[in-house]
């Protein structure tokens, strides 16, 4: 009911704030639940990931400082949010997500890169693929990236790739890691060039600062 709830503000919030975006091949989500898997490029891609991909519910990963302010930890267990250390993230950070996938009718938000400033993908997305047997779904962002660009109504666009599972019979090890990572990556870059041929993401230094 909370997330449900949420969500109806974010959008109303985005669309008074910029009121121009745009959601390309929502028809390739699956049904049932998966993985949905994107470049990290602005902390607000993720609220737009959620909304483009409505009604699917998900959960996601936040770091563990957050939940110590009582108020903030309030918001994110009702955003379906759980907490992993960053620095020792420990079998929960796996299992949960596992669990929550298999269980329950949330899907999954994840940043194989793990933060907006890195371009290494981790192997956390397809060890979590394998162990839940859902699919994963290549996304991306293209667009502002920070708030206050999103005043200029600049066009916002979340386009959805094809789904892609992890073989069972797949060892994850580094050779494994890395064919995963290839199919993420070319996912992303295949989508970037159906929405703009020219794309080419810079990071931006006022975000790097956080």
């Amino acid at each position: 009911m909370f997330y449900s709830f949420i969500r109806v503000v974010v959008r109303i919030i985005l669309f008074l704030v910029n009121g121009n975006a745009h959601y390309e091949n929502t028809d390739r989500l699956p049904e049932g639940n998966y993985i949905l898997v994107g470049p990290h490029r602005t902390w607000f891609d993720p609220i737009y990931y959620a909304v483009a991909a409505s009604p699917k519910k998900f959960s996601f990963m936040a770091k563990i400082e957050l939940f110590k302010n009582p108020i903030l930890r309030y918001i994110l267990k009702h955003a379906n949010a759980f907490p992993v250390n960053r620095d020792n993230p420990g079998p929960s950070a796996i299992k949960t997500p596992v669990r929550l996938l298999k269980k329950s009718d949330l899907s999954l938000i994840m940043f194989p890169s793990g933060t907006r400033h890195s371009q290494d993908l981790k192997g956390g997305v397809a060890v979590i693929a394998k162990l839940s047997k859902v699919p994963i779904v290549p996304t991306v962002y293209q667009g502002p990236l920070t708030f206050k660009q999103l005043f200029t109504r600049k066009p916002v666009t979340v386009s959805f790739g094809e789904p892609f599972y992890v073989d069972p019979k797949l060892k994850l090890d580094e050779t494994g890691f890395k064919q995963i990572e290839q199919q993420m990556q070319a996912g992303f870059d295949r989508l970037d060039k159906e929405i703009d041929p020219e794309f080419h993401y810079v990071d931006t230094p006022d975000e790097a600062k956080h």
